[in-house]
């Protein structure tokens, strides 16, 4: 009962945010096709502000799981955005096994895994290390992975475009832990993604 009224209560939350962002930035969606309705994906995306992860949530047309960062729970709307759309919490910097089990469990169920490589809002103007955990999942699971890009919703621009790329496969390194490899997968996403900015 308690899956059922949670169900419920996305659907929702769901309807409100797509009307907000709707309506305050005139969303426009492009490569909506290239997302599978089923089977398990993972969904990487740039990452400006705090509107991407419900952003992604209503637009990709999947259930989705994020992978959010421990701090966010502390803002009482954003907790309460993790709770409905059963986020994956993870400590930043850290290799916790609970998430990363989750995640898998997440794949292997079928469903859709999103996460933002840049770690943190604008990591890449910031100069973060873009980190390696849609590559680790990519090849620990074989699931392919489909680049989103975002942009517009800021001073002067507001309309806001969300661009889904063709879903990239590396399932020939599946089971690799080569960390060159991983890297080489890593800057292969975030090339895609940048490239569905522009």
């Amino acid at each position: 009962m308690k899956g059922f009224l949670k169900k419920i209560a996305r659907g929702i939350v769901k309807t409100a945010i797509y009307i907000y962002c709707k309506i305050v930035y005139q969303v426009k969606i492009v490569g909506k096709e290239n997302i599978p309705k089923e089977g398990p994906i993972i969904i990487c995306g740039n990452h400006r502000s705090f509107l991407d992860p419900p952003l992604v949530e209503v637009t990709c047309g999947r259930y989705a799981r994020f992978l959010a960062k421990e701090e966010l729970t502390k803002n009482k709307f954003l907790g309460f955005l993790g709770i409905i759309f059963d986020a994956i919490l993870v400590k930043r910097d850290s290799k916790e096994v609970v998430a990363i089990k989750e995640s898998l469990k997440t794949l292997k169920n079928g469903d859709c895994l999103a996460l933002f490589p840049e770690g943190t809002r604008n990591g890449l103007e910031k100069g973060e290390k873009v980190k390696d955990g849609a590559a680790f999942f990519a090849v620990r699971s074989g699931v392919k992975v489909i680049p989103c890009g975002i942009k517009g919703g800021k001073k002067g621009d507001w309309k806001v475009t969300i661009t889904y790329g063709k879903p990239l496969d590396y399932s020939k390194y599946k089971g690799t832990k080569d960390k060159e490899t991983l890297d080489k997968i890593t800057n292969e996403i975030m090339e895609n993604i940048i490239c569905l900015t522009k």
